[in-house]
């Protein structure tokens, strides 16, 4: 039997393995617009094991393996006890007696990193406090859709050094984008991500801009976030009058590039983070983002668990999951 991989956050891919899961994305969504749902995954059990509320990441992964011929099962962390009626090794024991892969939508990160570590399914992280994994590869293809490329894309994040920031900088780094966080210094990249980035990046720079206009000088995309996200509910005034400079509006989308796009993983605060002009006007991308999270959780699902994917590669080979021990940093 294979030893499960899993994608607890995207340090643990390698460039050709990002680049292919783009591929994927885009294979199966030109299948989905031919009218073709294979039911590759006929037979399979996805496990959503959800701490947090949730719409789109809990709908596309539902909506996935459906597609994919497959089942969901939704699984409330309080409903079901999670890290409260037994150890977290147990319930990972028995999960993967039950079903074939695992989502997590946790708080803590560690959550997610020890079921992986004692399940032997494969276990996605659909959210933690530190990543945001499925968010950051959907946005690339949304990118490449968008863009006709990833290479040499200036891709800024106005907000904090979050988690989305974390995952959509390590992409970058993965797909030979640029990137940058646009920022109040205090809400810059914890030093434990710099740590991990230059590791694994060393002949990239981890750019942090406290300029938001001069950070989305020449940016192709602008991208942003709420500036409160769940968990941080007692720093909201604070944040406010933190970020009120770096709010996306109408005058900061003048100094990036004439063509640049508008991204936000939603739910937005419109006028806040965001003007309703700017991310409902031309420019905005949010909704074929949001859609994108479909197709790409699609093509994770059947790259985690090996399946091909139907469809067209421009000759390329799209590569699987190599299996590897993991380094052990959580």
């Amino acid at each position: 039997m294979r030893e499960a991989r899993h994608l607890l956050d995207l340090f643990e891919l390698g460039p050709s393995e990002a680049i292919g899961l783009v591929d994927r994305a885009l294979i199966v969504k030109q299948e989905m617009a031919r009218g073709r749902r294979p039911a590759l995954l006929a037979g399979r059990t996805l496990g959503l094991l959800f701490e947090k509320p949730s719409l789109r990441t809990r709908v596309s992964f539902e909506a996935a393996i459906a597609q994919l011929g497959g089942t969901a099962i939704f699984l409330p962390g309080k409903e079901v006890g999670l890290g409260v009626r037994e150890p977290l090794c147990d319930f990972a024991h028995v999960l993967s007696q039950y079903i074939d892969v695992l989502a997590v939508r946790s708080f803590a990160h560690q959550t997610v990193a020890e079921l992986a570590e004692n399940a032997s399914i494969p276990v996605i992280n659909a959210l933690s406090d530190d990543a945001h994994p499925c968010q950051a590869m959907g946005d690339l293809l949304t990118i490449r859709e968008e863009l006709g490329r990833l290479q040499d894309v200036r891709l800024v994040f106005v907000g904090d050094g979050n988690n989305v920031a974390r995952s959509l900088a390590v992409a970058s780094a993965l797909v030979g984008m640029s990137f940058c966080l646009a920022c109040p210094s205090n809400h810059s990249f914890p030093e434990d991500f710099r740590a991990r980035f230059a590791a694994k990046f060393p002949n990239v720079a981890l750019e942090v801009e406290s300029d938001p206009k001069a950070a989305v000088a020449g940016a192709d995309v602008v991208y942003t976030d709420v500036w409160t996200s769940m968990g941080q509910e007692d720093e909201t005034e604070a944040r406010r009058r933190d970020f009120l400079p770096y709010q996306v509006n109408e005058e900061l989308m003048a100094h990036a590039d004439r063509d640049a796009i508008v991204l936000h993983c939603l739910p937005a605060h419109r006028g806040e983070e965001v003007t309703g002009a700017v991310i409902d006007g031309k420019r905005s991308r949010v909704v074929t983002q949001a859609g994108n999270r479909l197709h790409f959780q699609k093509a994770l699902l059947l790259w985690l668990l090996h399946v091909p994917t139907a469809g067209p590669t421009n000759g390329r080979t799209v590569p699987g999951p190599r299996h590897r021990r993991r380094s052990g940093h959580r």
